[in-house]
């Protein structure tokens, strides 16, 4: 049987100086967990979005499993994506199966903690996230959502002490150790003043309050227009341009396909196929993975990447969602971040540079800013970096 995962529980906002002592119980801490090995059947636990891409994932990395857990399994069953699977209620899961196979998690829109104790009450004997599932795979499927932080060497630690010293507010203090503490040492730390928001990832209220119906947005990693319809709903249709840039071919017909039934022959919205990096040369593109697309030495697609300063946009809203390639991209955008101070909702789940490298880069370049740390789900997921010029909130 698996080890079970720990959870911690804060009352209160860590301040700058409560936040660098609970970094220091984390930094260097030994980890009680490694990536899961792919060496046991395999049953999947949560039919949602996740428990679809954790479908096509193993079905893409040549592994199969065996069924499907849902509370909602007879629903489920009905829906014309799960035909032919089968799907159970935990409660009907047969011993042999709770002792025989490994359950993966794949629900990172609820703490993962209670989850796992719950099935252990059900009986089940290993239970895992997906996503640590997946971290065995790497070598020939992209996905990078589930690493492992090493422990902190003295640089890590002085750059992220100096990132968390550098948070607008307690509230990003409190995100940011979260994200370190399951990344570090998988474990789950919950403050009570500072609940994870799963609904508003992108526009959060010290966004959402700022946007008017002149805004150019700038959509990087566009997928299939999800973040687009948020934004139109959220500036009751209004803007002066939607640039969304989107490099796999299949997110970007149906990109363009969504668009159009919505914003059809609209002359401010464009669809560009682009790979934005800090440079302009050639790199393998791994397609056809939905949202988990991205550059990556597995993918078979020749792209060309590009900066953004060579685009020469001037958005007032960028968002970035580039499974990992968004400290490149940023870097690649420096002229058009200091000349024209948009605002920038960049996610920093992907990999090892949200500890601090993306952050600091973005408090050391870009001057009278507030920067934000937020979690939009669990499991070290959904975390992003908000950075709002100063100027905007002052208008406001």
């Amino acid at each position: 049987m698996c080890a079970p995962h720990e959870s911690r529980s804060f009352a209160e906002l860590p301040d700058a100086t409560r936040a660098t002592r609970l970094l220091d119980d984390l930094a260097t801490a030994p980890c009680a967990f490694a990536p899961v090995a792919a060496d046991r059947s395999l049953a999947l636990y949560g039919a949602g979005s996740l428990g679809r891409l954790a479908r096509e994932f193993l079905t893409g990395v040549g592994r199969d499993f065996a069924v499907i857990i849902d509370r909602n399994a007879e629903a489920l069953a009905r829906e014309p994506y799960w035909i032919g699977t089968r799907l159970l209620r935990p409660d009907a899961v047969t011993a042999v199966e709770k002792h025989g196979l490994r359950f993966a998690v794949s629900i990172v829109t609820s703490p993962y903690v209670p989850i796992e104790q719950s099935l252990r009450e059900y009986g089940f004997d290993e239970v895992v996230p997906f996503y640590d599932l997946a971290e065995s795979f790497r070598a020939v499927h992209p996905l990078s959502n589930g690493w492992f932080a090493p422990p902190f060497s003295t640089r890590d630690c002085d750059n992220t002490t100096e990132v968390l010293a550098l948070w607008h507010d307690d509230c990003s203090r409190a995100h940011h150790l979260q994200f370190l503490a399951w990344r570090r040492l998988r474990q789950e730390w919950r403050f009570d003043a500072a609940p994870v928001s799963i609904d508003d990832r992108f526009f959060i209220p010290e966004v959402a309050g700022l946007l008017g119906t002149d805004e150019f947005m700038l959509d990087a990693g566009a997928h299939h227009g999800e973040v687009i319809e948020g934004f139109l709903a959220r500036t009751s249709g209004g803007f002066r341009r939607i640039i969304a840039i989107e490099p796999d071919p299949e997110n970007r017909a149906v990109l363009q396909e969504r668009l159009g039934a919505s914003l059809a022959d609209d002359p401010r919205v464009s669809v560009h196929d682009a790979a934005l990096a800090a440079d302009a040369r050639s790199a393998l593109f791994h397609a056809g993975l939905g949202y988990a697309s991205q550059l990556a030495p597995t993918g078979r697609l020749q792209a060309t990447t590009q900066p953004l300063d060579a685009l020469d946009l001037a958005p007032s809203f960028l968002k970035l969602h580039l499974e990992g390639g968004e400290l490149a991209a940023l870097k690649g955008a420096r002229d058009t971040l200091r000349r024209g101070r948009p605002i920038i909702a960049a996610t920093v789940y992907h990999n090892a540079d949200g500890i601090w490298k993306t952050p600091l880069w973005l408090m050391r370049t870009l001057p009278d800013y507030r920067f934000l740390f937020r979690l939009h789900g669990w499991c070290g997921t959904g975390a992003v970096v908000y950075a709002i010029p100063q100027e905007r909130i002052a208008r406001a």
